[in-house]
């Protein structure tokens, strides 16, 4: 990870230049011809970008023991697809821009697929992380090229509900590769369950090649390095991107964190799940598929900045709530630090995609790289917390990180009341 419904509101929120639609823009909108082909296709690539980032995250206690590699090691089959694909995501926007959205996530999928077909064969850990790394930077060529050929395609009172949809893809993906994994790897062992994943996610694939409509509104670009310096230079001179950019990286690094270690808290006394189980805890996902789908809504009544407050809100709660040693509490926790940051990352990545207007595959490249930044961090980091302090370590970084969240959102929100009081004294001096 649809936010949907009163975008105009939204749109003034995340401070976009907005053309307003007319009978005149042939961008896709809502009930529009190819709009749903659209929609449904780019909500299966999100369901196989997740499916297969996170393929292994459920089952980090099972690879443990096949390996005999501790959590903080056993965790680089997270964290090592998620840094490769932060470290690749900006190359291959860039070839986006020249090449084309569709060719590009068409490309990088049926690469991802591939390797993920690979997976289950690992002789070694150290191979295993290896595919996994090199599938990472195979998808590091969805999610900015999928915002890019959103912003292109769709009218941009419909941009934050279409992103929302993507989003929400990544939940489904993320819990169902996990929940089906669980229990498939209970029965038969982690290597059939990440080639199931893996079989799954070649049919999203072939259905998304399918069902995506030829790009109308797309120019390519130039692959002069000066040109992509440029464009990138542009971007991180923008305090908005940037501010955006940390807070979709803190949010991930809490959920990484979270999400990598949980299993291990639930196998271990007093919980003593079984993998399947544990698998299923990840149906709580579902909860970011309806928070994401909310986030235009919020946004249109509370602002950008208030929907982030809201939910940096909601995922504190949630880490609060989850230290409790009770399986019915650790449930509401991980409901609540799932709808917090779901939440809070359609805001941020739908506000990129608004604030961009030129090279927008690398302003969401940059955002989706520092978001997997977040998230590769977050499993190693969350994996070392959990080692040295247990699940309250991990907790507290956690709660480190919405800190974070919330100071740059305050920042960002004193930063915009110190340019209306300039832009007032402005226009009162010339008068």
């Amino acid at each position: 990870m649809s936010p949907a419904s009163s975008q105009a509101a939204a749109t003034h929120a995340v401070a976009a230049p907005v053309v307003p639609a007319s009978d005149a823009d042939t961008r896709m909108r809502p009930g529009g011809p190819g709009y749903r082909r659209m929609s449904f296709a780019l909500f299966l690539a999100g369901v196989a970008t997740f499916a297969l980032l996170y393929s292994t995250q459920a089952l980090l206690p099972l690879v443990s023991d096949d390996f005999g590699a501790s959590a903080s090691t056993a965790s680089w089959t997270v964290s090592g697809a998620t840094f490769a694909l932060a470290l690749c995501v900006l190359p291959l926007s860039a070839l986006s821009e020249r090449f084309g959205r569709r060719t590009i996530m068409t490309a990088s999928l049926t690469v991802a697929v591939t390797v993920g077909l690979l997976v289950p064969f690992a002789p070694s850990l150290g191979v295993l992380i290896a595919l996994r790394a090199l599938q990472g930077a195979a998808l590091a060529g969805l999610p900015a090229s999928a915002m890019a050929y959103l912003a292109e395609e769709v009218r941009p009172k419909a941009l934050v509900a279409a992103i929302g949809l993507f989003v929400a893809g990544n939940s489904i993906g993320g819990m169902s590769g996990r929940v089906i994994g669980g229990w498939i790897a209970q029965a038969w062992g982690w290597r059939v369950a990440v080639g199931t994943i893996g079989v799954m996610a070649v049919v999203c694939a072939v259905a998304f090649r399918m069902l995506l409509p030829e790009p109308k509104h797309f120019s390519p670009g130039s692959l002069r390095p000066r040109a992509l310096a440029q464009t990138v230079g542009g971007h991180l001179a923008n305090p908005l991107l940037r501010r955006l950019y940390v807070i979709g990286a803190l949010f991930m690094t809490v959920f990484g964190a979270v999400y990598t270690v949980i299993g291990y808290r639930l196998t271990a006394a007093p919980f003593s799940l079984p993998q399947g189980i544990v698998g299923s805890i990840f149906l709580v996902y579902l909860v970011g598929t309806v928070s994401s789908a909310a986030a235009g809504r919020f946004v249109a009544r509370l602002g950008r900045r208030g929907t982030l407050y809201l939910a940096a809100g909601t995922t504190t709660a949630g880490l609060l709530l989850a230290l409790v040693p009770r399986l019915p509490v650790v449930l509401l926790g991980l409901m609540l630090i799932t709808a917090g940051f779901f939440a809070g990352h359609a805001t941020a990545s739908s506000a990129v995609s608004h604030t961009a207007t030129h090279g927008r595959a690398q302003a969401s490249a940059l955002y989706q790289s520092a978001y997997y930044v977040g998230s590769s961090a977050g499993s190693a980091v969350g994996a070392i917390a959990f080692h040295a302090g247990g699940w309250a370590g991990t907790v507290c970084l956690g709660l480190v990180a919405v800190l974070g969240v919330v100071s740059i959102t305050a920042w960002g929100t004193y930063a915009a009341r110190a340019q209306r009081r300039h832009t007032t004294a402005g226009a009162l001096a010339a008068h």
